[in-house]
């Protein structure tokens, strides 16, 4: 009974071999994270000025509602960014089809560096109205960078965004 009231109270324990994944993945968290953040500040600086988009939306560029606020609380501006194509969800699913090396898929967070088009594929049941409540605007893409070469990610998404129109 004991046994079974801890176990209820602490959850589930990990395998060994998922407790050493874990462990050995988390020694190089911090160099990761370092340079997904670089990635995605260069990323979104680089497409802020694209003719072919309408905003780019990341904590750390001076254009960002919060940039002040994100300055002060967070050591970097995170992997994460979205921005706007021009043209709505057809754009989008343009885009996503000319993707030749960032993988398209709704996960976040990978080594790899990700796109995903909210309206067209996890938001696509809502409708338009649902979606903008939520700021999910037609041509949102949403870009979880990766490890990846910093101007290979550049260029798959200038050549992808070329084909999108």
């Amino acid at each position: 009974r004991e046994i079974y009231l801890f176990c209820r109270v602490t959850g589930p324990s990990l395998s060994p071999f998922n407790a050493w994944v874990l462990s050995k993945s988390l020694e190089t968290l911090d160099v990761r994270m370092e340079r997904h953040c670089a990635n995605a500040l260069k990323v979104a600086e680089t497409l802020e000025s694209h003719p072919l988009i309408s905003f780019v939306k990341y904590p750390y560029l001076p254009s960002h509602p919060q940039y002040a606020i994100a300055k002060k609380q967070m050591k970097a501006g995170g992997g994460v960014f979205c921005f706007e194509i021009k043209g709505g969800v057809e754009a989008g699913r343009k885009f996503l089809n000319a993707l030749e090396m960032l993988s398209v898929t709704a996960n976040l967070g990978d080594t790899r560096s990700i796109c995903s088009h909210p309206a067209s594929t996890t938001h696509s049941k809502l409708t338009e109205e649902e979606r903008l409540a939520v700021g999910i605007t037609p041509g949102l893409i949403r870009v979880s960078t990766g490890l990846e070469k910093v101007n290979d990610i550049i260029a798959d998404i200038l050549q992808a965004l070329e084909k999108s129109v």
